[in-house]
């Protein structure tokens, strides 16, 4: 691809190491820039660099954040006897979209993967712990909400084999076929899973 400018051309470059954009869409979101007053593009740059040098993750549940502490551990509206366990914080910012879950927070940094390099003490596991097993702690359930992959599940297994000794119930996210699918392209271990875990009929 020819551009008219060094300038443009580092700037694409730049924009198209984003993920999922290509050199086109990074094309025209530099010449959208170009065309923008100076200080809204400013105002990008500087909301870009902030973001990589002032942005903090939260020394209690991992989450990302603006402050030492995040803004939904500091929330004392929450429901402290629960922490939901995640891998990312993509992951929380999902499940807080649902506006179905009003209790705290525990961000893993990723799961158990041997192949990838990835062991336990890679993860925040031994936080967690620290949280649940602390003097002041209010928790009684650890909520296990991972990917539904062998990776997922060798970390909820490892997490549950720790919590064991301590008296906290453990439970995790329903696993079952998808609202508006059909049954003949569900997966069989998606289908089994909904069968082995299926409940009364309401209705």
């Amino acid at each position: 691809m020819e551009y008219p400018s060094k300038l443009i051309e580092d700037a694409v470059n730049e924009i198209a190491k984003l993920p999922g954009i290509g050199k086109k869409s990074a094309l025209r979101m530099a010449l959208h820039l170009l065309k923008q007053e100076e200080d809204r593009t400013q105002s990008l740059a500087d909301s870009l660099v902030n973001l990589r040098t002032k942005t903090q993750y939260c020394q209690s549940c991992h989450n990302i954040a603006d402050a030492p502490i995040c803004s939904i551990c500091q929330n004392r509206q929450r429901d402290r006897s629960i922490i939901c366990v995640v891998e990312t914080a993509t992951d929380l910012i999902a499940i807080e979209n649902t506006s179905q879950y009003r209790g705290l927070y525990h961000v893993l940094g990723g799961v158990i993967s041997p192949l990838d390099g990835v062991s336990p003490s890679d993860l925040t596991i031994d936080g967690l712990l620290q949280r649940v097993n602390a003097d002041d702690s209010e928790v009684k359930e650890v909520l296990l909400a991972l990917s539904a992959t062998m990776e997922g599940d060798t970390t909820a297994f490892f997490i549950t084999k720790k919590l064991k000794p301590l008296d906290i119930k453990i439970t995790s996210i329903a696993r079952g076929v998808p609202i508006g699918s059909e049954l003949e392209y569900t997966d069989e271990i998606t289908l089994g899973r909904s069968i082995v875990g299926r409940k009364a009929y309401e209705g």
